[in-house]
């Protein structure tokens, strides 16, 4: 049977590049890219200024979310930005409630109407 790592990405599902990075004696591997949901209603607007590509971000897994039972919070330095959409968040969900570590950062920050195309998140399962 493969290891929780290998299992969470083959679940994924969707053909993502996954890269290798070699951080301080570990290994990251990138398993999802996507934008910040909810970029208009919670902190990620005030915080717009601050924000910088490649700050870490923390995922909070909300297992009794009303809204989506796969609901993975995004937060930069202990403020609330959004979600991971969920069309794409039960491979993260399933690999966290399994107690496997996952990573994020910010990839890309851009001025556009659209919110949802302001802020890219990078999502790494470390190993």
């Amino acid at each position: 049977m493969p290891s929780a790592p290998t299992r969470f990405l083959l679940t994924l599902g969707f053909g993502l590049a996954i890269s290798l990075t070699a951080l301080a004696g570990e290994v990251r591997v990138l398993v999802q890219s996507s934008p910040l949901a909810g970029f208009r209603y919670y902190a990620a607007e005030a915080l717009w200024q601050e924000m910088r590509e490649g700050d870490r971000l923390a995922l909070v897994r909300e297992a009794d979310n009303a809204h989506d039972g796969n609901a993975v919070r995004v937060e930069w330095r202990g403020q609330k930005l959004g979600y991971l959409p969920r069309a794409q968040n039960r491979a993260v969900a399933s690999a966290m409630d399994n107690g496997e570590a996952v990573d994020a950062r910010i990839a890309k920050l851009r001025q556009h109407r659209n919110p949802w195309q302001r802020v890219l998140i990078e999502v790494f399962v470390v190993l």
